[in-house]
């Protein structure tokens, strides 16, 4: 993960086709749609749960939280093992790593599909990325990561599946963190991976626009993500592995929507159920105590430009080696049962 992540009125009619679409992505033609949600199954900070567990989104069974939750059983913490179903019975997203991140997509794919649901995956691995070092690495020049994206939507073929392109590479431009020889190369490169994705039938993209704290401006990141390509996208993704509120988060994507002309966006709120840390803002995005889990992933939004609530930063996995925490992206078992028994949900 990074420093900073790893984050309209309709007329009738683009609420309809809205839906449809939202509908057929995640039940296919020959599935049946997910049941209305009742108010009472509704989540208190935002969007409401799906009612059945996972809602339209592939719940791993052999996720870090469940296999966790055998060995607390093992070992008699019955009531921690209990706490922590609240992240192991909800989807979240997959963050494939290495040179082929073919084998772990076809594992969730072929998952997911036997479940009939939607795969949610993050793809991370543009070159310099994270030049704020926390994760830094990612594909050693453009024809690496040319190839990698490619073997990646190769392994996504034609299941139903989501993408949130590349947390932090629009931002690190902004905030200027990428110098300015790596800028065109990158606008490139993400045009290229939205058009590629892009092809495949069932598969969203929503490429990432960071948060309301850290480009506070939301104006600023009109042009940056329209010349990286957004406009062929599904839409931005905001909050991703960040603390803000539903609410905050909500208007500040309303207007970077507007300055797109009305592009729609998903919000991770995967550990943003109390809000950010106030006390410390310069370390508020690494392993923050005190935070707890978010509003459940669904599509059940009540906005009509937001399309969904997800879980993209995975709940337990480390910001980085501060306050105590293993590496960037490891499992972190009692900072994850931290946010579960904070959790409203």
């Amino acid at each position: 993960m990074s420093r900073h992540g790893k984050a309209r009125p309709a007329h009738a009619r683009h609420r309809i086709l809205l839906a449809a679409a939202l509908l057929t992505l995640a039940v296919g033609c020959s599935g049946s749609p997910t049941p209305a949600t009742t108010s009472a199954q509704r989540h208190s900070t935002g969007g409401g749960a799906e009612p059945v567990p996972g809602g339209p989104f592939w719940v791993d069974p052999e996720s870090n939280a469940a296999r966790q939750i055998k060995v607390w059983k093992a070992q008699g913490r019955t009531a921690d093992a209990e706490a922590l179903r609240r992240i192991a019975d909800r989807p979240v997203a997959d963050w494939p790593s290495g040179d082929d991140p073919g084998p772990g997509i076809r594992r969730a794919v072929a998952g997911a599909a036997g479940d009939r649901r939607t795969v949610l995956l993050v793809a991370y691995n543009i070159p310099h990325r994270d030049c704020g070092g926390h994760s830094a690495g990612g594909a050693p020049d453009a024809a690496a990561y040319r190839a990698w994206y490619g073997r990646f939507a190769e392994a996504i073929g034609d299941a139903k599946a989501i993408v949130v392109l590349e947390p932090d590479a629009v931002a690190h431009i902004v905030d200027g963190c990428t110098t300015s020889e790596h800028r065109d190369e990158r606008y490139q490169l993400l045009n290229e991976a939205i058009e590629h994705f892009k092809r495949l039938p069932n598969t969203k993209v929503y490429l990432d626009a960071g948060n309301p704290a850290w480009v506070p401006d939301p104006a600023r990141l009109v042009e940056p993500l329209t010349r990286a390509g957004v406009a062929r996208a599904d839409g931005f993704a905001l909050n991703v592995s960040n603390f803000q509120t539903d609410e905050s988060v909500r208007a500040y994507g309303a207007k970077v929507s507007q300055g797109l002309g009305g592009k729609h966006f998903v919000v991770d709120t995967s550990r943003n159920g109390a809000g950010p840390l106030l006390e410390d803002p310069e370390q508020a995005w690494c392993n923050p105590p005190g935070r707890a889990l978010g509003t459940p992933p669904t599509t059940s939004t009540e906005d009509p430009l937001l399309d969904a609530y997800l879980w993209i930063k995975r709940p337990g996995d480390s910001d980085g080696t501060c306050r105590g925490g293993p590496a960037a992206g490891a499992w972190w078992p009692e900072y994850a049962l931290d946010l579960a028994r904070r959790s409203k949900a």
